[in-house]
Formats: structure tokens, C-alpha cells, sequence
């Protein structure tokens, strides 16, 4: 599999600027990018960082990663444009939020991208199978469907 070009650079427009691919655009709050970068810094967790070794460098099968990246008015943990793939480790921070979180799952679902999310305990004790279940997901996009 060949790789693509990286994506542009987002464009405000609005309240919104767009990150241009060739497959598709995510529009995302650019009063989030300083937050996400102070996150990015600061802000992980244990498991966070266990699966963010894993999957930066394009480590998992040649796929690039960006980690606590804006989609929309929200931040996912982990994003890849060329899979359509959010990651998302849950842990105490997402307590007593599932509403919340079912909102920023369906939106983000509704941009055509899946979500998978993850227990950060369980991240932590048992990342051989959470990087099995990335690596299914991957094989079930790069097979074509009729």
C-alpha cells in the first residue's frame, strides 16, 4: 500500500477550519488546537502513552497516527485520516460523562469515521489485545466490501 501525502494545513473559515484530505474533510474548532497541543504535552496518561509507543512512527502497519487531535468541538485521543479512525481511551476523566461521550461518538460517527474506545485499565494491563482489535479493524477496512 502506497502512502499518501500528508494532509494540508487547516483553513479558518468560520468557526470552523478544515483539514483537507483526499478522501475527506474534518472540520474542527480552531480554539481547540492550543488545548490539544498543551494535552499533547501534558496531558496523558499512563495508557495513553503505552498505546501512543505502539502506534506513532507509523508503527501499526505503515498507518499514521496523530494523537489528541480536534474533530469538530471535541479532541480524540488518537486519529488516523487514512484508516477513518478514532481511538479513544476511557478512564477516570470520562466518568460519570457517557452522555457526553455518546454525543461525541455519534458526531463523530456521523462524519463517516469509527470510533473504538478502550478502557484505560484495560489498556494497561493487556495492550497485546487492544492492538489485536486496531489490527483487526485494519484488515477489515482494507478489504473490500460489496
Amino acid at each position: 500500500m502506497s502512502a499518501r501525502p500528508p494532509p494540508t494545513k487547516g483553513e479558518t473559515e468560520g468557526v470552523f477550519a478544515r483539514v483537507k484530505t483526499t478522501t475527506m474533510k474534518i472540520q474542527y474548532n480552531p480554539k481547540l488546537k492550543s488545548y490539544a497541543s498543551k494535552l499533547r504535552r501534558k496531558g496523558r496518561t499512563y495508557a495513553e502513552r503505552m498505546l501512543w509507543h505502539c502506534l506513532r512512527n507509523r508503527r501499526l502497519q505503515g498507518y499514521k497516527f496523530m494523537r489528541q487531535k480536534p474533530i469538530g468541538n471535541f479532541i480524540a485521543d488518537f486519529f488516523c485520516f487514512e484508516l477513518k479512525l478514532v481511538i479513544e481511551i476511557d478512564g477516570i476523566s470520562h466518568e460519570g460523562k457517557e452522555a457526553y461521550d455518546r454525543r461525541r461518538v455519534d458526531y463523530i460517527e456521523d462524519l463517516g469515521l469509527t470510533v473504538l474506545r478502550f478502557d484505560d485499565e484495560r489498556v494497561r494491563e493487556d495492550l497485546e489485545s487492544i492492538l489485536v482489535e486496531i489490527e483487526n479493524y485494519i484488515i477489515d477496512f482494507q478489504t473490500p466490501h460489496k
